[in-house]
């Protein structure tokens, strides 16, 4: 309830309680005109027919060359759920998307030139990168169309596709400009990760031990012990590990009493004070789950150095990783300025800013479970490189 003030100095309090609610589909085939889960999704209770723009991931379409026909004899099978404004529009996918204005301008003017409402739909398939701009442009006009995600990823099918942030990088800083906008629906097509490349499959195996780690030590084990076959690409196993790692992610979102982040807490962001900075430090070359598997490693030796993490629960994380062919080391890690500062560590200032100014780090408390630390102890995180740095030479040997 709102409070009223006692006198004219004091200010009227007012709190707004808006439920958003969102299907998170699983299926295979989004665009088979016998599968109904995107026209149901669509379909308008008034039989009106929404106008639609579809938005493609270049490297989506590259591996499925068929979707720009097959989204066009949906929409002719589904002419009561949905009216394309135009050929679906395709964009570059990866970080380079998220660079600047460019791409999400584009789809702004799109938008507004196919004269799309609040009620109209965007419809974006693609990696999170991609989702990331045209979620952006979708949120912006008429302060927000209704938006589609069909994540194309592991990462994107199991993290950020089914998350409620949108975003692009600016001013070498990663989601500078962003919104939090939640999608209209989310649809993850199973069928499309058979065809991802190796390095890009793994970068949700990385966030699927993030989020277990702190949350989860039934699932941890789990993908301890399947590390190899996910290593090797088996599609069971894979798909299991998406869809577990996107309830976990569902389930944080909505009990952890803070969807719009407007706390100091990310739990969701362990690992990624360091992956961030490395990211941007080798111009991103290092893909990004890759980035997050190093900051894991070393947010995990931090743990156990101050006493939060067994040193048999920090081989069990190294050990799985390992299996798994996640990478805990990259040279950039022990890059140091003119005046022989560790250049990863302004990750953490970076980081810092990002939150308001107060330090929020989240660290693994024993597998499964985490705990917030709002100051880092810089010799630790030194003496974290050289360790990493060296388990890595052992196993070279």
């Amino acid at each position: 309830m709102p409070s009223h003030p006692a006198n004219e100095s004091a200010p009227y309090i007012e709190e707004l309680r808006i439920p958003f609610r969102y299907p998170v589909h699983f299926t295979r085939g989004v665009f088979d005109p016998a599968n109904p889960i995107l026209a149901e999704v669509m379909r308008r209770a008034d039989d009106t027919v929404p106008r639609t723009l579809v938005y493609l991931d270049s490297g989506l379409v590259a591996a499925h060359g068929y979707l720009p026909d097959a989204i066009h004899a949906y929409a002719a099978r589904q002419a009561d759920a949905m009216r394309l404004e135009a050929e679906p529009r395709v964009l570059p996918g990866g970080e380079a998307v998220k660079d600047g204005w460019q791409f999400a301008l584009k789809v702004v003017d799109e938008i507004v030139e196919h004269r799309l409402c609040r009620h109209s739909f965007v419809v974006a398939a693609g990696g999170g990168a991609f989702l990331d701009v045209v979620g952006l442009a979708a949120s912006l006009v008429h302060r927000g169309v209704r938006l589609i995600r069909l994540p194309s990823t592991t990462l994107a099918q199991g993290d950020g596709g089914v998350g409620v942030k949108n975003g692009i990088d600016a001013d070498g800083t990663k989601n500078l400009i962003g919104t939090f906008a939640p999608p209209f629906a989310v649809i993850n097509d199973l069928a499309f990760l058979a065809t991802l490349p190796h390095d890009v499959l793994l970068d949700g195996v990385t966030e699927a031990f993030k989020v277990a780690i702190i949350k989860d030590v039934a699932f941890f084990r789990f993908l301890a012990e399947s590390a190899s076959r996910l290593a090797a690409g088996e599609m069971p196993v894979v798909e299991e590990t998406v869809r577990r790692t996107a309830i976990l992610h569902l389930d944080h979102i909505r009990d952890a009493g803070d969807p719009f982040e407007m706390g100091a807490a990310r739990p969701l962001d362990f690992g990624h004070w360091a992956a961030h900075r490395l990211e941007g430090l080798s111009n991103y070359a290092l893909r990004h789950g890759q980035a997050v598997a190093i900051g894991i490693a070393l947010d995990s030796h931090y743990a156990w150095r101050k006493g939060l993490l067994t040193r048999a629960g920090l081989e069990d994380i190294l050990g799985a990783f390992r299996r798994a062919t996640l990478p805990t080391w990259h040279p950039l890690l022990g890059e140091r300025s003119a005046e022989g500062k560790l250049l990863v560590l302004e990750g953490l200032e970076q980081f810092r800013e990002h939150l308001g100014g107060r330090l929020c780090i989240t660290l693994p408390n024993g597998l499964g479970r985490g705990i917030e630390v709002h100051e880092v102890e810089l010799p630790l995180v030194e003496e974290g490189i050289a360790f990493l740095s060296q388990a890595r030479s052992d196993r070279s040997d």
